[in-house]
């Protein structure tokens, strides 16, 4: 629950709707005597979660700002995907440069993909600690060196030390921009920012060999990194200035109610002053009087980040311990049903295109087609309408549904509603969820990389890719299992302390 309801609220509102509010369930209504900050622009839309009064509150951003924050986030997103795995078109290329076989070239994409899932048990604990931005600035300076690296390299050896130079520098890709989304924008909008967040993506996985490609034919392959290294410096600045910090603590009930206990030490002068620093930082529970939304939110769409949601990174006070949390939760959430539904839905797209990826040079530039690099390159361009196909249709449309859903639902929505369903289930926890998929994912990407090339030699192109699609499809059939009975497992989990993170 994003609401941040207290005990005392949350049995009212049951008792008034006749529902059970468990994690992940919404109420995007006014209830009785409760009454919420609402949308500027549609009155009817309740704001989740709520804002706070403070102007530097990102959910308060004016438009400029969080366009600016998801500007900076896709461009980081798209220009660290795009380097590993663009390497298809080049693979002949390579053999020749470094006197290898495809094989082993095969690895230069394997081995990234498999360093880049694990590199982010470094990235989401910093992301946690530190914030988002110092994780994209140092991120975006790994992938700015390693793109040096791969374009000098001299050997095979050089080549892969660069690659898994290049994974560790490209893990934030798959973990940081839901974190951001989910810091800027309210439940009713982030179905379309993170269809844009998939698209761009898995469009950078396409994108990546479709200028690889032409580039290896007619300037060289080393050019082809010497281009990431612009895109990784260009990038660098904007976050540098376009960037400031997201994150920001929406006080728990937990924590209000300590506050309002106090220290047997603090005066009562002294108590007011936290309570009201405490209640300016967040505006968990609903407002029961009749206020307009411009009374609860003077800044709803008109704040701005502050000069220390600028710095470099935000302080913490306990870092190391928020680290070792965040090094054991993915290993938990693969105990949670709808982590592991999200896992294997994410892994086994992913797992579809890379099938793609690793076979066209072998499949593509032989005869009876007989493609270039360029033509192995531009064959992508199938693959990146079906992804801007997705983006104008599933990112809008997912959002549709949803509040049509929330509407016929009585104004209470739940997560098995089309949208961002692990993530909507445990959002204290959203940077770790997408440690688990891309551990998921990237461990089986690693793994077919290894055997794909065997494989096809044997029984040819038509098993492997079958046997995704099969896949696939039968995790994507789960999907009904879990509209029936989604809110059960959630709660068998709602007391797990990781709704309390």
């Amino acid at each position: 629950m994003e609401m941040n309801y207290d005990e005392e609220t949350l049995r009212q509102l049951e008792n008034e709707l006749n529902v059970q509010i468990v994690p992940g369930t919404e109420i995007m209504r006014d209830v009785g005597s409760h009454h919420f900050v609402k949308s500027a622009t549609h009155s009817e839309n309740v704001l989740v979660p709520q804002p706070s009064n403070d102007p530097h509150d990102p959910l308060n951003w004016s438009t400029f700002w969080k366009f600016s924050t998801l500007t900076c986030a896709t461009a980081c997103t798209f220009t660290q995907g795009m380097g590993p795995l663009s390497l298809a078109p080049m693979f002949p290329e390579l053999i020749e440069a470094f006197d290898s076989n495809l094989t082993d070239v095969v690895q230069f994409t394997g081995v990234a993909i498999l360093v880049l899932g694990f590199s982010n048990f470094i990235w989401v604990p910093l992301s946690t600690s530190f914030g988002r931005r110092s994780v994209y600035l140092a991120s975006t300076l790994v992938c700015f060196g390693s793109a040096i690296w791969r374009a000098r390299a001299k050997t095979y050896g050089s080549f892969m030390g660069a690659s898994v130079l290049n994974g560790i520098g490209a893990g934030p890709a798959e973990t940081i921009q839901p974190d951001v989304i989910a810091d800027v924008m309210f439940l009713h909008e982030r179905g379309l920012y993170q269809t844009l967040y998939f698209a761009f993506y898995f469009g950078s996985l396409m994108v990546g060999p479709i200028i690889a490609g032409p580039m290896a034919e007619y300037s060289g392959w080393r050019n082809f990194w010497w281009l990431n290294v612009a895109l990784h410096a260009t990038v660098f600045l904007m976050c540098l200035f376009g960037f400031p910090e997201t994150k920001w603590h929406r006080v728990h009930p937990a924590e209000r109610q300590e506050h309002e206990l106090g220290k047997a030490a603090t005066s009562t002068t002294e108590k007011a002053v936290v309570l009201d620093t405490v209640h300016s930082q967040d505006k968990g529970s609903p407002d029961t009087a009749h206020s307009p939304t411009a009374q609860m939110d003077p800044y709803l769409g008109k704040g701005a980040p502050s000069k220390q949601q600028f710095k470099l990174f935000q302080p913490n006070k306990h870092p190391l311990k928020s680290i070792l949390i965040d090094l054991w939760i993915p290993w938990k959430l693969f105990a949670f049903p709808i982590v592991e539904f999200a896992s294997f839905i994410v892994s086994w797209s992913a797992s579809c295109y890379l099938t793609i990826n690793l076979t066209q040079s072998q499949a593509l530039e032989p005869p009876p087609y007989g493609f270039s690099p360029l033509s192995v390159g531009l064959s992508n361009f199938a693959s990146l309408i079906g992804a801007f196909i997705g983006l104008l249709t599933a990112g809008p449309l997912s959002d549709w549904i949803s509040m049509k859903l929330t509407k016929r639902n009585g104004g209470i929505r739940e997560p098995e509603m089309p949208s961002t369903y692990a993530v909507d289930s445990y959002k204290p926890v959203a940077g770790s969820i997408f440690v688990s998929i891309t551990v998921n994912k990237n461990l089986w990407g690693y793994g077919f990389s290894k055997f794909i090339t065997p494989w096809v030699l044997k029984d040819g192109y038509v098993p492997p890719v079958m046997t995704n699609m099969s896949l696939m499809t039968l995790w994507c059939l789960f999907g009904i299992f879990f509209w029936f009975v989604g809110k059960k497992l959630r709660i068998l989990t709602k007391n797990s302390k990781v709704h309390q993170m």
